[in-house]
């Protein structure tokens, strides 16, 4: 479980506060002016220190235990990605020195203009992240516990961007956990938790249920495991009763062996990580629990295990999805498709969104295409991409569109049912798309494959060494915030 850091904002002076270590910031080539004395003065001269990108020094000074300039770069080149990378170095060095508290002078590092100040505060929470849940030797927790940011800063922007970067490492935790404890009950029961906040409604459909509703798609994936699997419903209604809610719907697969089709033995460990797609959705709405936007949001997670056990299906297999259209199962290591089908569709139909996005661990085909720099976006509405395209520009969580044209439709033409869940030949991660767009009608939707995001990447700085990384938590929360 992460730890939390409090954030605070103190109007006390810089000489009077007492703090563990207080952070300054300098940008390349300006000169320092402080009210520390000559000690920093000189410390800045030997060490020749110009406030190079990353770069800092450490200097013990009068009624303070230590005072940490940190280099910001050249000022023409400051980014969002820079300062949340500054702030994820801020985190880390306080943890090498094994201090709890920190102080940020605003003035230095410019967090009374907003611009940047989210992201140092997102930053040096990424920072921070650990799981250590199951560690019970060799560990040693992070020590840093709060931050006060003295002088001049904004409060609502401190306090939303703890809680967003807060929510990508709740969505860490969620993915980290190995599968015998993340299950779809544990996913279910985490949704009740955080639905108990105002203005949200939680509903947990169980497997038992899923022929009678005509989830035949979704069935055919849960039938050969043992733990039952779930479909999670929770509704937001932060905005007016007849706005439309805009969908976010998850793949949560907690193990994916392939089920009859069987993955090869080797990093098959890996598949506990085929869930990210629901620790996105999951992370978001926590987020939304305590930030209560004033928009009307649907959350929609499909979650089982995909397992060989004697009532599997087969390869050959036809199943009926929720929309009526039939599906011929050629792989069934294709089952994350399956599983969205019959949320998308119910959901379409159910609620009716305004728009529908959805996050899935879905082909290894976009690691080839992509590696581990950017998430597939497919969709059929050019806006939305466009607005994805913005967010992901806006929080440095980059995604690259491939096409969806109506010839990718004709490769999961299906023999003996309407579609089948493998394309005929290549372009696999496009031929999935094509599969998912079966099953959203006519409203605007668009598909995010996070194969290649949702866990693997550590960089930019801020990314986690190893594990999950909560990807598009941050990208999505912004969408919705304008």
């Amino acid at each position: 479980m992460q730890n939390l850091i409090n954030f605070t904002k103190s109007t006390e002076t810089l000489k009077s506060h007492k703090t563990d270590l207080i952070v300054c910031g300098l940008y390349k080539n300006e000169k320092f002016t402080n009210s520390f004395g000559k000690n920093l003065d000189d410390a800045i001269s030997i060490e020749s220190f110009k406030g190079d990108y990353k770069k800092k020094i450490l200097v013990y000074g009068d009624n303070l235990k230590r005072i940490l300039i940190i280099g910001l770069g050249k000022k023409k080149n400051a980014t969002n990605l820079r300062f949340r990378e500054i702030g994820a170095a801020v985190a880390s060095y306080a943890n090498q020195l094994s201090v709890k508290n920190i102080s940020l002078d605003s003035k230095s590092l410019k967090l009374d203009k907003n611009e940047f100040a989210g992201s140092l505060y997102e930053g040096i929470v990424l920072g921070n992240y650990q799981f250590l849940d199951y560690k019970t030797m060799d560990s040693k927790p992070n020590s840093l516990k709060k931050v006060t940011v003295l002088g001049t800063c904004d409060k609502k922007t401190l306090e939303a961007s703890a809680v967003i970067a807060n929510s990508v490492n709740f969505a860490k935790d969620l993915g980290n956990h190995p599968a015998n404890i993340l299950t779809p009950t544990y996913l279910a029961n985490e949704s009740k938790r955080i639905s108990k906040a105002k203005n949200m409604k939680c509903t947990i459909f169980d497997v038992s249920k899923f022929e009678k509703m005509g989830l035949g798609s979704f069935y055919g994936v849960a039938r050969g495991a043992k733990e039952p699997a779930k479909m999670i419903i929770v509704e937001y209604n932060g905005g007016s009763k007849s706005d439309k809610p805009i969908a976010l719907i998850g793949k949560g697969l907690t193990f994916d062996t392939g089920g009859i089709s069987l993955k090869p033995g080797a990093r098959m460990d890996e598949m506990k990580f085929d869930m990210c797609g629901s620790a996105t959705v999951m992370g978001v709405m926590n987020a939304v629990s305590i930030l209560q936007p004033k928009v009307n949001i649907l959350f929609a997670i499909g979650s089982t295990e995909n397992m060989p056990g004697s009532d599997a299906q087969r390869p050959g297999d036809i199943v009926t999805a929720y929309n009526g259209k039939t599906i011929e199962v050629l792989n069934t290591d294709a089952e994350g498709r399956l599983v969205l089908a019959d949320v998308l569709s119910y959901v379409n139909k159910n609620y009716k969104p305004k728009f529908m996005i959805d996050f899935a661990t879905l082909t290894g085909a976009v690691l080839v295409a992509l590696g581990h720099r950017a998430t597939g976006l497919m969709g059929n509405d050019e806006k939305l991409i466009g607005k994805i395209k913005k967010s992901s520009e806006a929080t440095d969580e980059k995604v690259w569109e491939l096409p969806l044209w109506p010839e990718y439709s004709k490769d999961i033409k299906g023999k003996y049912a309407d579609i089948q869940n493998l394309g005929k030949a290549g372009a696999g991660t496009i031929t999935a798309g094509a599969f998912l767009k079966e099953f959203v009608g006519d409203t605007p939707w668009c598909h995010l494959d996070i194969a290649g995001t949702a866990w693997g990447p550590t960089e930019p700085s801020y990314q986690p060494k190893v594990g999950a990384t909560g990807v598009a938590v941050r990208l999505i929360y912004h969408l919705l915030n304008n």
